[in-house]
Order: structure tokens, then sequence, then C-alpha cells
């Protein structure tokens, strides 16, 4: 499904399958960086503020294991937890290619499978379940913010207002992951356009998906000799 060539430049898309162009492999392997850079700042506000997170007034520490200075906030967040939590909003697309890359060229007759459940599948699952807790189970903070870190744009739309209207418009987006991950599965001609359409609308957590979708675009361009 997602077949390619080994023949090709570095930082061509078309590669064969479990590998990643040049600076997509860049950004995959700084992005498991930048989680765990993002884990180191979340964490020094625990060290520095009471309450952290308003939403978890439980999760704190004693007041004999923090430092006598409290970090000022960003809205509702101090500023490490602030810039911790964003981190891991646009690194989180590359556990997703970190996987494809390490898992999807293991079994030639799985590979587009496996492609397919790494680039699309499991973000459109982490869509479904981010969009449910920030809906559903979430103690939302008040008044709303635009500083919600928020794994999509149309989340954000969300978080940064509590307007039902884009909480459903994450929905519709997820589904429309999840039909894309049925068209890849079934090797329908069109799927390609509801892998770029899900990538651009699920902006960050669509990187693999639109990926996904540039590999379909090269598998079916005639000048490839496919």
């Amino acid at each position: 499904m997602f077949e390619r060539s080994t023949a090709s430049a570095p930082d061509a898309p078309d590669t064969p399958d479990g590998t990643l162009p040049r600076w997509l492999a860049r950004y995959a392997d700084w992005g498991l960086y930048g989680l765990l850079a993002g884990t180191i700042l979340c964490l020094a506000a625990f060290v520095t503020n009471p309450v952290p997170d308003p939403s978890f007034p439980w999760a704190t520490l004693p007041a004999s294991v923090r430092f006598p200075v409290a970090q000022p906030r960003i809205e509702h967040w101090p500023v490490t937890y602030t810039a911790g939590i964003w981190l891991w909003v646009f690194c989180l697309p590359a556990v997703f290619l970190a996987g494809y890359r390490r898992y999807a060229g293991r079994y030639a007759a799985e590979s587009g499978r496996s492609a397919t459940l790494w680039l699309v599948g499991l973000p459109t699952a982490a869509m479904f379940a981010l969009t449910t807790y920030c809906r559903f189970f979430w103690p939302k903070l008040y008044p709303a913010s635009w500083n919600a870190p928020s794994y999509t744009f149309v989340c954000w739309l969300y978080c940064s207002s509590y307007v039902p209207l884009w909480s459903n418009a994450a929905y519709a987006v997820a589904v429309l992951g999840l039909v894309a991950t049925l068209l890849a599965y079934r090797g329908v001609d069109l799927t390609k356009y509801a892998l770029a359409a899900f990538g651009v609308l699920a902006l960050p957590l669509g990187l693999p998906a639109l990926y996904a979708a540039s590999l379909r675009h090269s598998d079916s361009d005639p000048s490839e000799g496919r």
C-alpha cells in the first residue's frame, strides 16, 4: 500500500516502507527528545508552585521540597508547565512517525497495514481519546483562556472557548480520520484525498497522515511508472 522505491534520494518523499525523508526523520528524532524535555519542564513547576495545574489541585508537593520561589503564570499555568505542555502538543506526532519508521517495514507482507496503523489509525484513535477527555472529563478552568494547549487546531478552538460546536467539529475530523484509515486499508483510489483532508484538519496531530497522503500520491503518479 505504501511500498516505495529504495533508489530515492534521502530528501525525497518516495522512500521505502519504514523510512522517512531526512527532514521528517530529524523531526521524529528531536520530537521524542522534545517530549522528554516537556515532561521535565512540567515537573519543574511542581517544585516552584504549590498547585501548578488548577485543574488538579490535589497534584502538589509538600512545601518542604519546593523552592522558596514561585514561577509567574501564563493565564492559568506556570511558565515551564505551559512550555512543557505545548512541547507535548507539537512533539506527539513524532511518536507515530518513530513507530512507523521502526515497525512498518519489518514484515514486508504487512508493511502497508502497519504504515496505515502508525500514520493514520493511531493518530485518529488519539484524537478520539483526547477530544472525549477534553469534552467530558477534563476539569475546566474559568475563564476560558487562549493559552489552552491542544493537540489539534480544532481542539484548541474548543478548549479556548468551551463552545460545544468546536468539540463536535473535532469529533467530525476524527470520524474523517477513521474513514481515511478504512479507505487506506481497502486501497481505495481516493484514499490520498481523505488522508490529506484529515491531515490538514487535524494539525499538528495530523502530520503523519499528511505524510501518508504524500506516499499515496507518489504511488499513484503515472510519471513513476506505476
